[in-house]
């Protein structure tokens, strides 16, 4: 009974001698010092065990809860720092993975130890041909008949003998050349492709720049002399023309003139400096290269690049679409010109010498370059009316333009249908258009209302059908995966539904789902400028999160947020007296 009495006295005594957590210095991992708590503890000890032996261990289990307090603060450290050092494992066995496939597929090294067979191969047959002349040099005479042979015998050996000099001497002259016609299966070699590289990009862009400028100063030249842009230039080379087409010399011409562009690029090898040119070459500055690139900078690069591919793909595939729907009868009353055109030229050369044939090109062609083109940009409107040609080609329809045509004369056809349709019929349209549009209302990953555990009722707007792709920044969530995630994001009557790109099952959890009424602020944001979409987003503010959620990276933003905002007005304008009444709002 003391012994306890003794422990109560020692605790209530002790009590005030630990030190108070709330008053002790905040210590980080770097500037903790154990010094002092170490003596302070040991004397208690001293204490303690001059006062009562049993009460060591009610020492041990007061300073349990100081220890736990600085395992938790050391606990995100160690985690975040756990993290670290995976993904510098990871990134350093990718990067060794990468060193091996590389060494295994390495196509130069295959091709220069194939060229070093070839080559031993080649030496190896030119040895075996050099042998057997060697030896059929080499080679005895043959032992002398007996006398007693007969004539017919030896006649025989000299025919064979004179057949071997010539067969000898056929191989020496010409076996050089029969090895030549020799057949060999067609190597298929496997052209290494350059990794992505901002540099290169660059590099191959000013290539092409300036491989193309001949051509490009070649046709803004010919487009200047079909102008008359320089009155007197393009009336020399009229009437050179003219002359040359009225006698039969316009290839000779054309051939003249190749010649006469060879010599000069010759001198201007030479070092020469010999410039002729109906319109004025400009200049362009030259741009320094840059060594090394911003992140923003690589990546506008690649924007421009894949803009100015798109716009030379479309431009190319529209050229193509128009000649195969020409040649198909797509639009009758045009091919039919070009029909009655081809019998028209397929009889006259079959009736018209070629001398006469070619006189009336040379001249139609000098007459339609100078004279008719010129009047035709002239005037704009003489071009639409009669120019045959021109009328032809912009009237020639697209792939794209077609399927559009086919969808509009459908509309048309498909309206007085439904126009027809009585009353009677309604409420099964209507039951039918519904079953259409939920099951139009599908995500990858089934039915909508079951991804986002709704109502069936809840179908994504008309607005937003297929969704707008985006990533969501959850600025609360700490970890990568949590922090930034890549989706789709869809509006309903109620809810605006963010479907993950990473979510595997219906029903994910990493999925978000918000209520419109629940949304206290939205408005548009702008993350980072080298996302897609130039980084544009949109910050959505709600009570169950401390930071606004950011749905970036959103190219169709000012579509989605005038979605978003006239649809959640509309709610918030039905539901107006309850929300200023709520003191949680």
């Amino acid at each position: 009974m003391l012994k306890r009495l003794d422990k109560i006295r020692f605790r209530g005594q002790k009590r005030d001698e630990f030190l108070d957590l709330a008053e002790s210095p905040n210590a980080s991992d770097s500037e903790c010092n154990d010094d002092i708590p170490v003596k302070h503890r040991s004397s208690l000890k001293d204490t303690e065990e001059q006062r009562d032996p049993a009460g060591s261990g009610m020492l041990t289990m007061s300073a349990a809860p100081i220890q736990d307090y600085k395992m938790t603060d050391a606990d995100p450290l160690s985690e975040v720092k756990g993290h670290l050092e995976i993904a510098l494992l990871e990134k350093h066995f990718l990067q060794e993975e990468l060193r091996k496939l590389r060494e295994e597929t390495n196509v130069e090294t295959l091709k220069q130890e194939l060229e070093k067979e070839k080559s031993k191969r080649v030496d190896l047959e030119q040895k075996m041909n050099d042998i057997l002349r060697s030896r059929l040099e080499d080679s005895p005479p043959p032992p002398p008949k007996p006398q007693v042979a007969s004539l017919n015998g030896t006649g025989d050996k000299q025919k064979e003998t004179f057949r071997c000099r010539i067969w000898k001497w056929l191989y020496e002259r010409f076996g050089v050349y029969i090895e030549d016609f020799r057949f060999q299966p067609e190597e298929n070699t496997v052209e290494t492709e350059e990794p992505l590289s901002a540099k290169r990009l660059t590099e191959n862009m000013r290539r092409l720049k300036r491989g193309a400028k001949p051509v490009t100063n070649f046709m803004r030249n010919l487009s200047a002399l079909s102008s008359w842009h320089s009155v007197y230039t393009s009336a020399i080379a009229f009437i050179i023309y003219m002359n040359a087409a009225w006698h039969g010399w316009v290839l000779p011409m054309f051939l003249f003139l190749a010649i006469l562009r060879l010599s000069l690029n010759y001198l201007i090898a030479k070092g020469w400096r010999i410039q002729w040119s109906i319109v004025p070459e400009v200049s362009e500055p030259m741009e320094p290269p840059k060594e090394e690139l911003t992140v923003s900078e690589k990546f506008q690069l690649v924007l421009d690049v894949a803009q100015k591919a798109q716009n030379l793909f479309g431009k190319m595939a529209d050229v193509l679409e128009k000649i195969k729907n020409l040649f198909m009868w797509v639009q009758p009353e045009i091919t039919q010109k070009l029909y009655v055109g081809l019998w028209v030229a397929f009889i006259a050369s079959c009736l018209l010498p070629y001398k006469l044939m070619g006189f009336m090109i040379g001249i139609y062609a000098g007459i339609k370059f100078f004279i008719i083109d010129f009047m035709f940009k002239s005037c704009p409107k003489l071009r639409d009316k009669y120019d045959t040609p021109y009328i032809v080609w912009t009237t020639l329809p697209t792939d794209p333009q077609l399927k559009e045509r086919n969808n509009t004369t459908l509309s048309r056809r498909m309206q007085p249908v439904v126009a027809r349709s009585g009353q009677s019929t309604s409420m099964s349209c209507g039951i039918g258009r519904e079953e259409e549009s939920g099951r139009a209302y599908n995500t990858k990953r089934g039915p909508f209302h079951e991804v986002f555990n709704l109502s069936e009722n809840e179908r994504p707007l008309s607005v937003c059908e297929n969704g707008w792709r985006c990533c969501l920044i959850n600025r609360d969530r700490k970890m990568p995966t949590d922090y930034i995630r890549n989706g789709v994001l869809y509006v309903t009557e109620n809810y605006l539904c963010f479907e993950s790109s990473s979510s595997r099952a219906t029903s994910s959890k990493k999925n978000k789902v918000i209520k419109l009424q629940d949304i206290t602020d939205i408005q548009k944001y702008k993350v980072l400028s080298v996302l897609p979409g130039s980084g544009m987003g949109i910050s959505i503010t709600t009570p169950s999160t401390l930071k606004p959620l950011v749905f970036g990276a959103m190219i169709h933003r000012d579509e989605a947020f005038d979605a978003i905002h006239s649809q959640y007005t509309k709610i918030m304008s039905s539901t107006a007296a309850p929300t200023v009444t709520n003191p949680e709002t």
